[in-house]
């Protein structure tokens, strides 16, 4: 089976591919052969960076541009200082600084916004890269800066490697780059990412293992700084929920993983109808069913879990609840930077949506009624409200009329309002409707 985060088969010349997904790309930003923001593209080009043009193509106006830089000098400083992924630098930089014999490639390490902390390398290679902005504090999520490793991997919480005539800006093309997620070891937060760019040898299937390898290393060398304060259950932003219990990391099945959020979330417990119910909705499945998925998780969890009614039989912390205390203690600020995305976002389990409305519908509400541009700012800057027009005009609102950012704030706003006037067709939506969660991340 071909990967599909690798950025050529095996045996496959770079010149050539090159050749091919420029035509492809040239044919998808100018419109030619039915492509265009949204429509369709060569079936040559990998289905990811297929999605991820037309996510660019709808974000930014043209193909090619200069990244924004968005933190500089002391506020560049102090974020980098502040930062979990500053802990394990000097790992990032044992196992990747080196990587090529020549030095023929750049190390930069990016938090969950995308905004660039670290770029190292040799001299030149860097210089190379300030010619398009790949420099720290540059912001490289793909909402700003197009299809790119760090950006892509950031979009899709997973592992990925961008070659050449992938990237979606022209300025960029010339580059390859591989790039991994890094994430809290117990909470299963989005720290950020840590990427490799250069040139062409690095489309080889080596540097996205080594990424890979390099992050997962980064995981453990922070879980290793410190044990968790309490048993907890971490699920938002996951397909899958890591559950930490007596020094154990499990991560669970997506069932599993839906009936301890569904008990979590009612600390009184449940009868067996009511968490079927949760679980199923209307849909004939025998009692028999849940049964077996409870004796199967019984055997994973042991005494947590408890029967008549269905419970948890110990404290557990949960990083959905951690979101409420976060906003009453630190106000919407501090909970926009708790909240790690949707609750379990690909679970169709009627109790597990009605929860994650209601936890994002009370953050939205208080991040709207704040007035904090801060606070504003960091919905706005997350896949879930990149395309909330609401957010973006109060943001507009709420910054001083000298602010760096309301430029491009203000613009941001302007192309939701005409994207949602009526009759406009947003991406398969339909005309009004507020985007909550455009790419859940995946655990």
């Amino acid at each position: 089976m071909v990967n599909p985060w690798l950025a050529m088969a095996c045996g496959e010349g770079p010149a050539e591919r090159c050749r091919t997904v420029r035509g492809a790309h040239e044919a998808f930003v100018t419109g030619g052969a039915g492509g265009g923001a949204g429509g369709a593209v060569d079936p040559r080009v990998r289905a990811v960076v297929a999605d991820s043009w037309r996510r660019s193509a709808a974000a930014l106006p043209v193909p090619e541009f200069m990244a924004p830089v968005e933190l500089t000098d002391a506020e560049l400083e102090s974020h980098r200082r502040a930062h979990p992924l500053a802990a394990v630098l000097p790992l990032f930089r044992e196992l990747l600084g080196s990587v090529a014999e020549d030095g023929a490639h750049l190390l930069a390490v990016c938090d969950a916004a995308g905004r660039l902390l670290w770029v190292e390398g040799p001299a030149g290679m860097r210089r190379g890269a300030e010619r398009m902005n790949f420099v720290a504090g540059a912001r490289w999520d793909e909402r700003h800066a197009g299809t790119n490793a760090p950006g892509t991997a950031l979009a899709l919480g997973h592992p990925v490697q961008i070659f050449a005539t992938e990237h979606y800006n022209r300025l960029v093309q010339p580059w390859t780059c591989a790039a991994a997620p890094v994430r809290d070891p117990w909470t299963g937060r989005l720290l950020g990412v840590v990427d490799i760019t250069g040139g062409d040898h690095l489309a080889g299937p080596h540097s996205l293992a080594l990424v890979r390898a390099t992050a997962r290393a980064a995981e453990a060398e922070l879980a290793a700084a410190g044990e968790p304060v309490r048993d907890g259950l971490a699920a938002l932003g996951r397909d899958e929920a890591l559950l930490t219990l007596g020094g154990r990391r499990l991560r669970l099945g997506r069932r599993h993983s839906e009936i301890l959020v569904l008990l979590a979330d009612h600390p009184a417990g449940l009868t067996g109808d009511q968490l079927m119910a949760g679980l199923y909705g209307d849909r004939p499945v025998p009692p028999v069913t849940l049964r077996a998925e409870l004796s199967r998780l019984r055997r994973l969890v042991g005494p947590l879990l408890g029967s008549r009614p269905y419970r948890l039989c110990a404290p557990l912390e949960t990083d959905f609840a951690g979101v409420g205390r976060a906003l009453a203690e630190d106000g919407p600020r501090g909970a926009v930077r708790a909240y790690g995305g949707p609750l379990l976002p690909s679970s169709e389990a009627p109790g597990v949506c009605r929860t994650r409305r209601r936890l994002e519908g009370l953050l939205r509400r208080a991040v709207l009624g704040s007035g904090d541009a801060a606070a504003l700012q960091l919905w706005a800057d997350a896949p879930w409200g990149g395309e909330d027009l609401e957010v973006w005009e109060r943001l507009l609102a709420a910054l001083p009329v000298s602010a760096p950012q309301r430029g491009a704030v203000a613009a941001e706003a302007v192309r939701l309002r005409a994207a949602y006037a009526p009759g406009a067709d947003v991406r398969g939506r339909a005309p009004g409707v507020r985007a909550t969660s455009a790419q859940p991340l995946r655990g």
